[in-house]
């Protein structure tokens, strides 16, 4: 084992990484370690620029321009992809995650830079654009249909036909795919090399792809709620970017790996967890699920008694008379106090967070009313909304579609040999190495050409190889 390397971090020492990188003493992390343009896959390269562009400019820039971003705009957030009224879908609340998130970044990173000074003209300046890319690809991993294709994907490998495959598979492998987990999937499509396509995945720098991973460890230690961070395919490039940037490792060696987050990570998920909720309210009241005056007491339970007729006149003294128009300026409201609580959070919890004994989201340590008020529209929301007809509806069909892709293309990846399954493979993208000679590949191969697909090209398929539909020539 190599002597333990000694760093100081605003007078804190600390010691981390044994030569097989399972077994870690590090007592907090060091910004100026945390923050890395290094990209994944081009490590030792120096390209020249010809713009003013940052790295992690490049990142956002290049998941803009990306089809795996483009096709969000076909996946469900919560409601049915839009008739004639709009509402979110992955692609709009990512660039709406990512509007809170930069704020989110850049608000922490002028109240640390007060704080420590050192930091300033350093790569912490840029953790806004960091957080707001971040934020774009958290949701690229989630297969069709929202959460109903995950439990899709896990119930095909726990009570359908695919449980028969647990003893032809490593038992790392079969934890992952009886756990999938969107937020793995995410990390692996912007790591994995996939065929005819270059190392490092999208090439993105270490920090931003730190910041993605919401529960940095195995699917192995992943608990009862099934989450975890990265498949056994994608462990070992999370672990180089991890012990480059100086992420705490939890695990001792012989155990699965587990890491703290990376601090960006809690930005990334306040982002999240203010826009899925508050705008979620926004689109059923759109919808007329709920009512205008359920609404607007949800929203303006955030506020104190004469903040809330503060606001109120001001929709009056603006001339404002839509009701929908009047939930648009109290939502941004809202994400506005939400947004100043989960800065203050970070702010005065730094410490904790750099040693990695912060606990929970930064949204379940905000003020009490705050926190009353947005526990209250969650369980509104749960009871309303994610209740609602439209949104089971979503949830069965999605359900069934997904269950019955899976039976198909699954059974084509274990006998390819057969007539059926040979037509089948010949539709799966070229991307995707389902001619593998092992079993495991050919599997995965499956699920990134499903859960990447859209919802509604998941139905076209679907449709076709049930022959519900035939194509018109």
């Amino acid at each position: 084992m190599n002597s333990p390397q000694i760093s100081t971090f605003f007078g804190k020492k600390c010691s981390f990484l044994c030569e097989n990188h399972y077994f870690c003493t590090q007592v907090m992390m060091n910004w100026q370690q945390l923050i890395s343009n290094k990209r994944l896959g081009q490590e030792h390269r120096h390209p020249e620029r010809h713009d003013d562009r940052t790295e992690f400019k490049r990142d956002y820039d290049r998941l803009i321009f990306s089809a795996a971003f483009r096709r969000l705009q076909n996946k469900t957030q919560v409601f049915p992809l839009p008739g004639s009224i709009f509402v979110h879908n992955r692609l709009t609340h990512s660039l709406e995650v990512a509007c809170v998130g930069m704020s989110l970044g850049n608000d922490v990173a002028r109240q640390l830079t007060q704080r420590h000074p050192e930091l300033k003209d350093t790569l912490f300046q840029e953790i806004g654009q960091i957080v707001a890319t971040a934020c774009l690809a958290h949701d690229l991993g989630n297969p069709p249909f929202g959460h109903s294709g995950e439990k899709a994907i896990q119930a095909f490998f726990t009570e359908g036909s695919g449980r028969d495959l647990q003893r032809e598979v490593s038992p790392q492998f079969w934890s992952d795919l009886i756990h999938f987990e969107g937020n793995a999937n995410a990390f692996r499509l912007l790591t994995h090399q996939f065929k005819g396509r270059r190392p490092g995945g999208f090439v993105m720098t270490y920090s931003t792809l730190a910041s993605i991973v919401k529960y940095p460890h195995a699917s192995t230690v992943a608990g009862k709620k099934g989450k975890f961070g990265f498949f056994g395919t994608e462990k070992g490039n999370y672990r180089r970017i991890a012990d480059e940037l100086g992420i705490i490792c939890q695990s001792e060696v012989g155990e699965p790996l587990r890491y703290a987050r990376h601090p960006l990570v809690y930005l990334v998920e306040a982002a999240d967890d203010i826009c899925y909720e508050i705008m979620d309210i926004e689109d059923a009241h759109k919808l007329k699920i709920i009512s205008y005056k359920d609404t607007m007491d949800l929203l303006l339970s955030f506020f104190p008694k004469e903040d809330q007729e503060h606001i109120q006149n001001r929709i009056v003294e603006e001339g404002v008379t839509d009701d929908n128009e009047k939930v648009v300026y109290l939502r941004a409201c809202v994400i506005g106090k939400l947004e100043n609580e989960c800065v203050k959070v970070f702010v005065d919890d730094e410490e904790d967070i750099l040693n990695g004994t912060f606990e929970g989201s930064l949204i379940d340590h905000i003020s009490p009313m705050q926190q009353e008020a947005y526990q209250r529209c969650i369980k509104f929301s749960v009871s309303h909304i994610y209740k609602s007809r439209p949104v089971i509806d979503v949830e069965l069909s999605g359900y069934q579609i997904m269950q019955t892709l899976l039976e198909k293309f699954i059974g084509a990846a274990v006998h390819p040999e057969r007539f059926y399954s040979k037509h089948l493979i010949s539709r799966v993208s070229s991307q995707y190495d389902i001619d593998a000679p092992d079993l495991e590949t050919r599997l995965m191969a499956i699920i990134d050409y499903i859960s990447g697909m859209t919802d509604v090209y998941a139905l076209e398929v679907y449709q076709k190889i049930s022959g519900i539909s035939l194509p018109i020539v």
